[in-house]
């Protein structure tokens, strides 16, 4: 059994929704389904009442939910004391951020914000926006950094999380280029030839917001060959001429200014990417503190 079987159930259970407890838990509706039936299989007896709409849980999960809740308190708290005791010293804080975040902005944002508030000691760990949002919500890091967009946007409860948005970053499709410096692929694409779609994996954020895009354009024509969960990934694939890929623009500036990538596509088919931090509400570290009430005077 998996302590996250337990937040999908506590999910469900608060939204009375199996497609919007997906969104908060930030994975697919099917994904989803799959843990609360394996939840149930460890169990031995049925949480959810699937025949009523919405969805209710049964009298068994009911009661799991009531003990689940508790007894996932007690771990929380129990690995955030353990973790604290694992920190680096002196004025230090934990940062969790997205995959590219990590190795594109978050290098030049800490440089920047120590050079004018001080220095201090950050621990950071990447991680996909699922992760990302359980380590905040369980305690496991001071900040969350991430990507998020109006119609894929990062679901925290308001009453324990607060947001600031640091700045945003363009998210458009790209391709190695001809011999001319064209793209070798570029959308819309032929019936008859189409273009070879380097993919993010279902379960990722990037892949959902192009998605997004796709549902809002003309169908392309393009054929799904290949998926990786990380842009880097994909933005080398692109470089060797494997095919067409959605990137940050952070991801592909040095390859876009040597012209080893170009944009395969107009602006119909890009999106404007927010980057935005997260913290709890609770959080009582004095450098996290110090830090936030820095960030929000300069976003006034």
């Amino acid at each position: 059994m998996q302590t996250k079987w337990i937040d999908d159930l506590l999910a469900i259970a608060e939204t009375k929704s199996f497609s919007r407890a997906a969104e908060i838990r930030c994975i697919t509706q099917s994904a989803l389904s799959r843990r609360i039936r394996s939840l149930e299989e460890w169990v031995g007896v049925e949480l959810v009442d699937r025949s009523t709409y919405p969805v209710q849980l049964t009298a068994a999960g009911k009661t799991f939910c009531d003990e689940g809740r508790d007894a996932l308190s007690i771990f929380h708290d129990l690995r955030s004391a353990l973790r604290r005791g694992e920190r680096m010293p002196g004025r230090s804080i934990q940062v969790v951020a997205g995959h590219t975040l990590s190795m594109t902005f978050l290098p030049t944002w800490f440089a920047g914000f120590q050079r004018r508030y001080g220095y201090f000691n950050a621990r950071v760990l990447a991680a996909n926006v699922q992760e990302a949002v359980i380590a905040l919500a369980e305690g496991s890091c001071d900040l969350m950094i991430g990507y998020s967009h109006p119609r894929a946007p990062i679901i925290l409860d308001p009453d324990k999380f607060v947001g600031l948005r640091l700045g945003s970053d363009a998210f458009f499709p790209v391709s190695a280029p001809d011999a001319d410096g064209r793209p070798l692929f570029a959308l819309p694409g032929a019936a008859g030839k189409p273009i070879p779609y380097l993919a993010y994996t279902s379960t990722s954020f990037l892949g959902r917001v192009v998605d997004v895009l796709l549902q809002g354009n003309a169908q392309p024509h393009l054929k799904r060959f290949y998926e990786a969960d990380m842009a880097m990934h994909l933005m080398r694939m692109a470089r060797e001429g494997y095919g067409i890929a959605w990137l940050p623009e952070s991801a592909v500036e040095e390859e876009l200014t040597s012209g080893r990538l170009v944009r395969a596509g107009g602006d119909e088919w890009s999106a404007e990417l927010e980057i935005w931090s997260f913290r709890s509400i609770g959080n009582s570290n004095p450098t996290m503190l110090e830090l936030w009430k820095s960030l929000e005077r300069d976003l006034r």
